[in-house]
């Protein structure tokens, strides 16, 4: 299935008519091409954008909550169309699709179309000085949004929509890995009566597209979810031109678990939170700290889940792992397998790629658990971003925290105990962005999201999104 650019409310081939094959990575065939766009769709794309500016920006809160509520009942209404093609697009088990992505991206809609109904901001009286300041909160102009492959559509609309809901009209890109969801969003808010050019969709290469984007000098804000490497070459072309930046990166995780936790609900949530969505979460808990006096049980236990755990093709049920999203990254995941036991690492299960009878070309692997000598070893200081996890035993509070913030970056944090004190001691000392404590992923839209470190720069969610679409101007009246 061929797919197209989405510009000015219309749907066409790129400009050069150069195309990107599109990978199924279940079965490791071709479904479709993609465009791959350079600086003349951007081009194109910013002035439909900038043409539709002023009339969006001027539009009543009320009639761009109105239209994108009616995104968000849209999406909810093509949900099964919409996570088939995710599950066929991104290798995600379908039921995951289903249950968590597309049901996400359509909350993402709702919550910003309500979020600007109650956005404020600030005014201050000048006792003594009869003067009140007041702040405006203004829309940026054209931004860009960049997405990752590995949540498609729940990210690719974790960012439209904070952008458009403040008034902004958008240049977005989604990972050429992933693009099919992107696009079919097209159509839904051409159904839902969007302006012709607030949102614009192109497709093709990060090199390429995703340069265009940055390096447009009208193109004044770039949110981007992605690789730390990648948000450095960003941050780089972008400080220049001195754009506004938000840069959700890598993570590696720690998940510090403690003698005293609910042992069982532990249980099941670190095995989701090792291996959900294939471990392509840069949420995931990749890194295991266990107190000494359960390690031996625990890692019996959790060994024993992680072998029971399926791996299959995506459209049944009960596959609990599915395909990883290329056949490069399977490699470069099984390649940390190797490094493992290089420094020392002992794989307790895993470590293997799979073949599935009847999708042999599939880029499927065991989800692999590591037990590692150091803290130090680099499948514990590196981000892999697949089903792999590394265990190590700790003693005290000191040596865990030590071992948790020894890594570049700084993303999330997982915690697990029942003992309130050392709660409140570890949550404040550790450097992340996010902690759960006795949970995992459980979120909030109103909440900021973000790290830090080489986790990256700025926080999206809620009214900090709404912040980072928006330019702040004090207004200071003398009366």
């Amino acid at each position: 299935m061929d797919i197209k650019n989405y510009i000015n409310g219309n749907f066409q081939n790129p400009i050069s008519n150069n195309w990107i094959d599109n990978y199924n990575p279940s079965n490791g065939e071709v479904y479709g091409q993609i465009p791959n766009s350079n600086k003349e769709d951007i081009e194109q794309a910013y002035q439909s954008a900038k043409s539709a500016f002023k009339l969006w920006s001027n539009t009543t809160l009320e009639e761009r909550s109105r239209i994108m509520l009616k995104i968000s009942e849209l999406i909810e209404a093509n949900l099964d169309k919409l996570a088939e093609a995710e599950s066929k697009d991104n290798g995600k088990p379908l039921w995951l699709a289903k249950a968590v992505d597309i049901p996400r991206a359509s909350s993402n809609f709702r919550f910003f179309a309500n979020a600007i109904t109650q956005f404020a901001s600030e005014s201050h009286e000048s006792i003594g000085q009869n003067a009140i300041n007041y702040t405006l909160r203004q829309p940026i102009g054209v931004v860009g949004c960049i997405s990752p492959w590995n949540l498609p559509l729940y990210l690719f609309t974790w960012k439209i929509a904070p952008a458009i809901a403040a008034g902004n009209c958008v240049v977005a890109k989604p990972s050429e890995v992933t693009p099919m969801t992107a696009y079919l969003l097209g159509d839904i808010c051409n159904e839902a009566g969007l302006p012709k050019g607030v949102l614009n969709i192109v497709h093709g290469l990060g090199t390429s597209t995703g340069q265009a984007i940055i390096e447009h000098p009208n193109i004044k804000a770039i949110s981007f979810t992605g690789g730390t490497t990648t948000g450095a070459h960003i941050a780089k072309i972008a400080a220049p031109m001195f754009k506004k930046l938000s840069l959700e990166l890598g993570g590696k995780n720690p998940n510090i678990i403690f003698a005293d936790c609910d042992y069982e609900d532990m249980m099941a949530t670190t095995v989701r939170s090792s291996f959900a969505n294939q471990g392509q979460i840069c949420l995931c808990g990749s890194r295991i700290f266990v107190e000494a006096s359960i390690y031996e049980q625990f890692k019996t236990d959790f060994v024993n889940k992680v072998k029971a755990l399926k791996v299959g093709h995506p459209s049944e049920s009960d596959t609990k792992v599915g395909a990883l999203v290329s056949k490069a990254h399977l490699d470069k995941v099984m390649s940390y397998v190797e490094i493992a036991k290089e420094d020392g690492g002992i794989v307790l299960c895993g470590g293997n790629s799979v073949t599935i009878e009847g999708y042999e070309n599939g880029y499927y692997m065991q989800p692999t658990v590591i037990e590692v000598p150091t803290d130090e070893c680099r499948v514990n200081q590196e981000e892999i971003f697949g089903p792999v996890v590394t265990i190590m035993p700790f003693n005290t509070e000191k040596e865990v925290l030590n071992m948790a913030n020894k890594v570049v970056y700084g993303l999330s944090a997982t915690l697990w105990t029942n003992d309130l004190k050392r709660t409140m001691r570890i949550s404040n000392q550790l450097q992340a962005g996010i902690v759960w404590v006795n949970t995992w992923l459980m979120r909030d839209l109103r909440t900021p999201f973000g790290g830090v470190k080489n986790s990256g720069v700025g926080r999206e969610g809620g009214f900090e999104a709404l912040r980072f679409f928006t330019e702040p101007k004090n207004v200071c009246i003398k009366y």
